[in-house]
Order: structure tokens, then C-alpha cells, then sequence
């Protein structure tokens, strides 16, 4: 498609071309420098566009960011279940492992997370949100109940433990990558440096002590 084509946008096919441009901009931009950094600004820049184009698409940065996200829930299910093969018996600490190890090679990801309540889903459609809370809803009932025989959970504390996980992750990623003036603090004090959480073993070892508590509460 050409330049022009694009500009105008006209078809179906090329409005999609440009939605889905917008959405790989976005990807790119935030990869580089953080979701908190990405203004809409910025991703209509890399895409060619006024900021008025943009929001033809996408309302506003969140409803981008929160499109981006449902993307990532959806490989991250997929990459959790690619995981979880059927085996001779349940083991829900290779289960915790294959749901941290998929969180943390998804940097991404985590980062969206971090934000999802406090910003990705604030200044948004209703039909957006409606449409984001449904997908991810559904997805991690999916995801429980192929997590629940390799966990020896039951389907509902399975869902519980996917849900903790995605929720834990995005907790630690910003304290597990912190910005660069705290950067500066670990480096003059190593006191502090040690509070500083290591991303993996903190998140499998919160997961594992929530699998392992939840079949006591039944």
C-alpha cells in the first residue's frame, strides 16, 4: 500500500493496515522506553499521523495501550498452556514455575500490568473496558482450568493462582526494574540494594506459597 493510500485510509483493509501500524508503533515505543513514557504524541508521530487521526482508531493512548494488552494476555495464555503438557502426575511447582517463567520473558507484558488499574483502564470507553474485562476474565478461567490438574487445584483455585500471578507480576516488575534515580540509591547503599526484589524467585515463591495454601481453605 502506498503512502497516500494509507493516508486516506478508506477501505477496510487498509483502515485495519493503519490500526494495526498504530498498534505496533505503540508496541515499539513502549518496548524502548516504558509505558509511562509513550505519549500519544509520540505514537502518532511514529506512525506518520495527526493525533486527530489517531484517535479514529483508538480514543485515546489508554485504549491503545489496553488493546496491546488483551494481545499479551492472550500470548501469554497460549505460551502458559504450550507449558503445561499433560504429565503422570499433578506438580504444582512445575506449574508456578511455567506461570512465573512466561510472566518474566514477557517484560512487556508486565509492564502493562503495572499500569493496568491505575491508568490502562481510566480514560477509556465503556465498550473498551467492557470488552477487556470479558476477554481477560475468560482467558484466565481458560487458563485455570488448564493449570488445576497440573497444580492438583481445582479449576476455581487454578483461576485464583493465574489471576495472582498476572496481578504479582505487575506488581514487582517496576519494583524489580527501578527507574534510574533509585538505579543511583542501590548503587551508593547496599542496605537498600538488598530490599530490592529479584523479579523469578520472588514472584515463584509467592505463587508457590498461594498453590500451596489454597487446597487448605476447601
Amino acid at each position: 500500500m502506498t503512502r497516500s493510500a494509507f493516508l486516506r485510509a478508506r477501505r477496510p483493509e487498509h483502515k485495519e493496515q493503519r490500526r494495526q501500524a498504530i498498534l505496533d508503533a505503540a508496541r515499539e515505543l513502549a518496548a524502548a522506553s516504558g509505558v509511562r513514557n509513550v505519549s500519544l504524541g509520540a505514537v502518532a508521530e511514529a506512525v506518520g499521523l495527526a493525533k486527530s487521526n489517531i484517535v479514529r482508531y483508538f480514543g485515546t493512548r489508554e485504549e491503545i495501550y489496553l488493546q496491546l494488552l488483551t494481545e499479551e494476555w492472550h500470548a501469554w495464555a497460549a505460551a502458559v498452556a504450550d507449558r503445561l503438557l499433560p504429565g503422570p502426575r499433578p506438580d504444582a511447582a512445575e506449574a508456578v514455575t511455567a506461570l512465573a517463567e512466561t510472566l518474566v520473558a514477557r517484560p512487556l507484558f508486565c509492564d502493562l500490568l503495572s499500569h493496568n488499574s491505575t491508568t490502562l483502564e481510566h480514560n477509556v470507553s465503556v465498550p473498551a473496558a467492557h470488552a477487556f474485562k470479558r476477554t481477560v476474565v475468560g482467558l484466565i478461567a481458560e487458563l485455570g482450568a488448564r493449570v488445576a490438574p497440573a497444580a492438583g487445584l481445582t479449576p476455581t483455585e487454578a483461576a485464583e493462582l493465574v489471576g495472582a500471578a498476572a496481578g504479582l507480576a505487575g506488581m514487582l516488575y517496576p519494583a524489580a526494574n527501578p527507574s534510574p534515580t533509585l538505579a543511583q540509591v542501590y548503587a551508593q547503599d547496599p542496605e537498600l540494594a538488598a530490599t530490592c526484589p529479584p523479579f523469578l524467585p520472588t514472584l515463584v515463591r509467592a505463587l508457590r506459597a498461594l498453590a500451596a495454601g489454597l487446597p487448605t481453605l476447601r
